[in-house]
């Protein structure tokens, strides 16, 4: 029984990492109007210049250029 508690804390803190690494954005964007925020898969920024929703744009970042979707 207590090998079985064990695996299911070890898989309930594996599904969490997991979901932790491919999710979607964590930080929510301020209230903005449509095609001013460019969103990557794990960040936002404001778009410069700002455009349709849902064309793509890019976040600079300190690592280099990361490309988006205009929302």
């Amino acid at each position: 029984m207590r090998l079985a508690a064990g695996a299911l804390m070890l898989w309930t803190i594996a599904l969490v990492a997991l979901t932790l690494l491919v999710g979607k954005a964590l930080a929510q964007a301020p209230p903005h109007a449509p095609g001013s925020v460019c969103y990557t898969a794990q960040i936002w920024c404001w778009a410069q210049p700002p455009g349709r929703p849902g064309a793509p744009c890019v976040c600079r970042t300190p690592a280099g250029p990361v490309r988006g979707q205009l929302g």
